[in-house]
C-alpha cells in the first residue's frame, strides 16, 4: 500500500474530520483568490480607464466631479455643461499642448426610440480628439463618419446592419473598445456631426427631443508640454478660468481609490483572523486524530514502517484534503466573480475587470498553494510527534 492508497483509505474512515479539513482548506484559498481578484482587478481597472482618456487634466465645470467619475466607472449618464469659449482659454494657457472638447449625452429612459434604457454617449471632435482617435487609427483608419458610432466592450448592435437606435436614428456600430472593467464598457464614442444629427432626428422622431445646448461642451481634456508641472497648471487653470474644476489624471478617480484602499485593509484584517484559525482549527483535528490512531499507527510501526513513512501518510491525508477543498474553494470564488461582477462593483462602488486567462490562472495556482501550505503547516507538527512515540507503548494504550 502506498502513501496516496493509505491517505484515501485515512481520508475515508473519518468522514467528518476530512469534511471539517477540507472545508477549511475552502475558505482559505476561496476568500484569499476571491480578495485578490476583486483588489487587483479593482486596480487594473482603474489604471486602464486613466489610461483610455489619455488626458494629463480634465476640465469640467466646477462641482461636476463627482458626476464625471459616476460616469466615467460606473456608465451612470451625466448631464454639465459649460460655454465654448473655454476651449480657447485653456488652450491659451503656457504649459497646455493640445486641448480636446466633449460632450456627454445619454439615452432616454425605457422609450421606443433607443434601443438602450440610459446609455452614457460621449462626442467627440475628431478634428482634436487625442483619446478615442488612437483606437480608430490601428482599427479604422478612415475615423468614424457621420452616424458612426463605436462603442465599448459592452456595447452590441441590436438592429440589422450593425445598427443601434438612438433617439429614433438608426446609427451604425463600427467595432468596440478593449475592455476596461469601468463605465467606459458600456458607453457609445461618436463625432460632434452625429450628436447634432441625432439631436435634429430627435426632434421628429423621439418621445424627447435630444437637447445640446448651442456653443457649450460637457468637458475639455487636456495634454501638457513635456516638463510641465500638472499640479501647478491645475492651479492656473483653476485661478484664470473661472466655473471650472480642473481634475489631474493622477488624482482621477480619486474616491473609488480610496475605497479601494479601505477595502484593501478590510481585507488583510479578515484574512490576519482567518488564516490563524483555520491553521489552528486543522491543528487541533489533526492532533485528536493522532492521538485515536496511536494504536493503528503503533500496528504500522511494528510492521516496519518507519518514522517518517507514518508522519507522511498523516501529512498525504492532509494534502490531498487541501488540495480538494482548496480546488473547490478557487472555482467557487471564480464563479461568484465571474456571475456577480456587475452586482459587487455597484454595491462595493468600484470598477472590476476579470483579468486575462494567465495572470487568472496565476492567482488560481498561488490560492491553491496558499491553502495547502496552510493545512500541511498545521498537520505538521502532530505528525512529527505521532512519528516519533514507541510502538509498543502506542499498541498498548
Amino acid at each position: 500500500m502506498n502513501l496516496l492508497q493509505l491517505a484515501w483509505k485515512n481520508i475515508s474512515g473519518n468522514e467528518l474530520r476530512s469534511w471539517v479539513v477540507a472545508l477549511c482548506a475552502l475558505l482559505v484559498a476561496a476568500f484569499a483568490l476571491f480578495a485578490t481578484l476583486l483588489l487587483r482587478g479593482a486596480a487594473t481597472s482603474l489604471e486602464l480607464a486613466a489610461e483610455r482618456l489619455g488626458a494629463d487634466i480634465i476640465v469640467v465645470p466646477e462641482g461636476a466631479q463627482t458626476e464625471m467619475e459616476g460616469a466615467l466607472l460606473m456608465g451612470v449618464p451625466a448631464h454639465f455643461w459649460m460655454p465654448e469659449e473655454n476651449v480657447a482659454k485653456l488652450a491659451a494657457i503656457t504649459g497646455v499642448e493640445a486641448v480636446s472638447p466633449q460632450i456627454y449625452l445619454a439615452t432616454l429612459q425605457d422609450a421606443s426610440c433607443c434601443t438602450v434604457s440610459e446609455m452614457f454617449m460621449v462626442a467627440y471632435d475628431p478634428q482634436t480628439d487625442f483619446t478615442v482617435r488612437p483606437w480608430l487609427d490601428r482599427q479604422l483608419p478612415g475615423g468614424l463618419g457621420l452616424g458612426e458610432v463605436i462603442g465599448g466592450d459592452y456595447i452590441f448592435a441590436t438592429e440589422a446592419n450593425d445598427g443601434i437606435l438612438v433617439y429614433g436614428d438608426l446609427v451604425r456600430l463600427k467595432g468596440n473598445l478593449e475592455p476596461t472593467g469601468t463605465g467606459l464598457d458600456q458607453t457609445l464614442f461618436f463625432t460632434m456631426d452625429t450628436a447634432h444629427r441625432l439631436a435634429v432626428v430627435s426632434e421628429m422622431r423621439a418621445v424627447e427631443p435630444l437637447n445640446i445646448p448651442p456653443n457649450q461642451v460637457s468637458a475639455v481634456l487636456l495634454q501638457t508640454k513635456p516638463g510641465v508641472d500638472t499640479e501647478e497648471l491645475a492651479v492656473e487653470i483653476y485661478r484664470t478660468v473661472p466655473g471650472v474644476y480642473p481634475i489631474q489624471s493622477a488624482n482621477l478617480f480619486q474616491s473609488s481609490r480610496t475605497q479601494l484602499k479601505s477595502l484593501l485593509s478590510t481585507v488583510v484584517i479578515v484574512m490576519a483572523l482567518i488564516w490563524p484559525l483555520a491553521v489552528v482549527l486543522i491543528g487541533m483535528i489533526y492532533l485528536m486524530a493522532a492521538n485515536e490512531r496511536r494504536r493503528e499507527l503503533g500496528v504500522l510501526r511494528a510492521l516496519g514502517a518507519t518514522r517518517r513513512f507514518v508522519a507522511q501518510s498523516l501529512l498525504a491525508e492532509a494534502s490531498v484534503l487541501a488540495f480538494c477543498g482548496a480546488l473547490v474553494g478557487v472555482f467557487l470564488a471564480v464563479l461568484a466573480i465571474y456571475l456577480f461582477r456587475r452586482l459587487i462593483m455597484v454595491s462595493l462602488g468600484v470598477p472590476f475587470l476579470l483579468p486575462a486567462a494567465g495572470p487568472l490562472a496565476l492567482q488560481i495556482g498561488i490560492g491553491l498553494l496558499l491553502s495547502m501550505a496552510s493545512v500541511f503547516l498545521a498537520a505538521l507538527a502532530p505528525a512529527i510527534k505521532i512519528s516519533r512515540q514507541d510502538p509498543a507503548i502506542a499498541m498498548r494504550e
